[in-house]
């Protein structure tokens, strides 16, 4: 096993300070991005939940109305040691509405019910919106400079340490399964794990393309994505000063790839970078393949949005910002503040 640190995008962060010292400190809302319809077969509860994971809550709500845990979905997972509001999307097809006053669950607050035509499948969401307390910084003006710094430039849009299980041990387990020491029968363990490769995989290219000083370069053959959209096209030699002047002004954003069976998409330049960085990655590439993942593009900064912050004394921060659908609050923090565990990822050789 080879074991790298991931890169900075401004720079190790010099400030240290805690987030998380209680779930109130780390608030997450969903945004959906449109409302339910008001009628339709499924029904929609929109949940605040403390100390609760999202498996949990869905298993809770489906025992309360009498369905199968196979018939509540959700858009996405969110933490558990956090305040999160988010919905659920109980399939109740010709059945009354339930009455949710006798729902009991300690932590957990049904906010909004409400019908709708269409299943809630994951993914289907605009984003989620963040208010974080962070205590104890230990250098406001450091901290400072870098939230401005954050705001105009972004972050590296790394998957956060939650995607890869407690002390990693999906990743761990992955690495089993691919060397064929463990059989993985179960179908959310598949997916986690599977997830947990690709996004390892995706974290390291980025953090070479900032070792190599070209996370806002754009390279030949790069796989490029308008800004907002899930539009691609890839970056021809004659283009590159065009591209990069574009890049700067915000209108388009490099990819990185979330590995698969199809091609890397890349071309030239950029497809060499990407797959000398996948030979890092001989024993879990395998095992992506034949799981038949299918392979798609990630853009490697994001930029959060509506980012506002205030001091609530002289160590202690208050900082709300929402980010697209997949991307992480752990990752913004990690590029603020200088924590006690750094993202460390093991390579398997």
């Amino acid at each position: 096993m080879m074991v790298t640190a991931l890169q900075w995008l401004h720079g190790k962060p010099v400030a240290s300070g805690a987030i998380k010292l209680t779930a109130e400190d780390f608030i997450v809302r969903e945004d959906l991005g449109f409302s339910p319809e008001g009628e339709g077969e499924h029904l929609m509860v929109y949940v605040r939940k403390k100390g609760c994971n999202t498996l949990f809550v869905a298993d809770q709500l489906a025992r309360f109305v009498g369905i199968s845990p196979r018939s509540v979905s959700y858009a996405g997972l969110k933490d558990r040691q956090a305040v999160t509001e988010q919905w659920f999307c109980l399939h109740l097809p010709g059945k009354e509405d339930p009455d949710f006053s006798q729902f009991s669950l300690a932590g957990c607050e049904i906010l909004l019910v409400k019908r709708q035509k269409r299943k809630l499948r994951i993914g289907s969401l605009k984003g989620n919106d963040f208010e974080l307390t962070i205590r104890h910084i230990s250098d406001q003006q450091a901290v400072e400079t870098r939230l401005q710094q954050i705001r105009t430039f972004g972050v590296a849009n790394y998957f956060g340490e939650q995607r890869f299980g407690r002390a990693g041990n999906n990743l761990v387990q992955a690495e089993r399964w691919a060397k064929g020491e463990i059989e993985v029968k179960q179908r959310n363990k598949r997916s986690f794990y599977l997830s947990a490769v690709r996004s390892v995989i995706f974290n390291f290219i980025v953090s070479e393309r900032m070792l190599n000083n070209k996370v806002r370069q754009v390279m030949d053959g790069d796989v490029m994505q308008l800004t907002g959209s899930g539009s691609w096209f890839v970056a021809k030699s004659e283009e590159l000063s065009q591209l990069q002047r574009r890049l700067q002004a915000g209108e388009i954003q490099i990819t990185a790839p979330l590995y698969g069976e199809k091609e890397l998409g890349t071309q030239s330049e950029a497809k060499l970078f990407e797959q000398q960085c996948l030979t890092h990655f001989s024993v879990l590439l395998p095992l992506l393949e034949a799981e038949r993942t299918n392979l798609v593009r990630r853009a490697i900064i994001v930029v959060p949005s509506n980012m506002h912050w205030k001091w609530l004394e002289q160590q202690t921060l208050r900082l709300s910002f929402s980010l697209p659908k997949g991307s992480f609050a752990t990752s913004v923090i990690r590029e603020l503040i200088n924590q006690s565990t750094e993202n460390i990822i093991d390579i398997a050789e």
